[in-house]
């Protein structure tokens, strides 16, 4: 099967590259699928690149442990395992594979069945592609964490990425105001969207200009807890779905120091992945729900794309076709 593999760390341009690969063969418990659609994601960002070290004490210290990056997949069922129940042959399935590995990024993949949901027959092969990760990110982070109410004042920092495109959805069922927080280049598609304010984070600090927010969802951060503290309303909360490690770790120590002495809350959303992914692929049938879809692109031009992503000039989510 053809694969994009890197055996070492460093710009996406320099260490990926494609290769024939072995076809895997499913264990008792796994399904062997034909990849259509996967996705880029955060974690390929760092983990091609080898940062935040953090990710080589997981991943392999001087080189990576496994040559296949990607997390999220679209596809159909080319074989099951002898303990798989729920799927056959044809099935047409997505998921977020994080909890049981990584390696969407080839032709097929072996993963546990757990991994995978049924593909509603309504869903595109690159939508499906688009949905596991990101909206459950923003699912979780808004009604799990965030408990969003009617009419509440919302902010999204990393507005116009995968995440920040479905929760704008998601709070407007809500009926929220919402502002975006993204780059110049994307406020017009923001407005355009549905968002009621937006700021350009190179001309504008939100923590800063004195406006609050009774809920703030959080793809970048990159401030101080104190910081957010200052944007939140006396009874705000603020969710942290992933940024700059050392920000975030503060994030979380200040934010359990503080808890006893005030109403505002800061959070680390600790994706449950799949959990919810009924609800999400529900209120895409009823078309309350739509990923805005950067592409779909061809595998050789995932590091193209990778380098992109990582400098913030994708709009929506980025979906590599792998085949048809």
């Amino acid at each position: 099967m053809k694969a994009l593999i890197f055996e070492r760390y460093g710009l996406p341009e320099k260490v990926l590259k494609l290769s024939e690969q072995a076809t895997p063969v499913p264990e008792d418990n796994e399904v062997l699928v034909k990849i259509r659609c996967t996705a880029i994601n955060d974690y390929d960002w760092s983990l091609v690149r080898g940062k935040p070290y953090l990710y080589r004490l997981m991943f392999g210290l001087t080189k990576p442990k496994s040559k296949i990056m990607g997390m999220e997949l679209s596809g159909t069922v080319a074989q099951v395992g002898a303990k798989v129940k729920d799927f056959v042959l044809g099935d047409e399935v997505f998921g977020d594979t994080s909890n049981h590995g990584f390696g969407t990024f080839a032709e097929y993949i072996c993963i546990h069945q757990d991994a995978l949901a049924h593909k509603p027959k309504s869903m595109s092969f690159e939508s499906a592609a688009a949905l596991p990760h990101a909206a459950l990110l923003a699912l979780q982070g808004l009604k799990a964490i965030g408990k969003i109410k009617e009419g509440m004042k919302v902010l999204i920092n990393g507005a116009g990425g995968g995440v920040g495109t479905l929760a704008l959805q998601l709070a407007k069922m809500y009926a929220c105001e919402v502002t975006g927080v993204d780059n110049k280049e994307k406020l017009t598609m923001l407005k355009a969207m549905g968002y009621d304010h937006v700021i350009d984070y190179n001309t504008e600090d939100f923590t800063q200009n004195g406006l609050q927010y009774d809920l703030i969802l959080d793809c970048k951060t990159n401030k101080s807890p104190f910081a957010y503290y200052r944007a939140l309303k006396p009874e705000g909360k603020y969710v942290s779905i992933g940024g700059n490690l050392n920000d975030l770790i503060w994030v979380l120590i200040w934010g359990k120091l503080l808890l006893p002495f005030s109403n505002k809350k800061l959070n680390i959303l600790s994706l449950k992945p799949n959990v919810g992914l009924e609800e999400i692929a529900t209120l895409y049938d009823n078309k309350q729900l739509k990923p805005v879809i950067d592409g779909p692109y061809p595998l050789e031009s995932t590091a193209e794309k990778l380098q992109l992503f990582g400098e913030g000039k994708h709009k929506g989510k980025v979906i590599i076709a792998i085949q048809s």
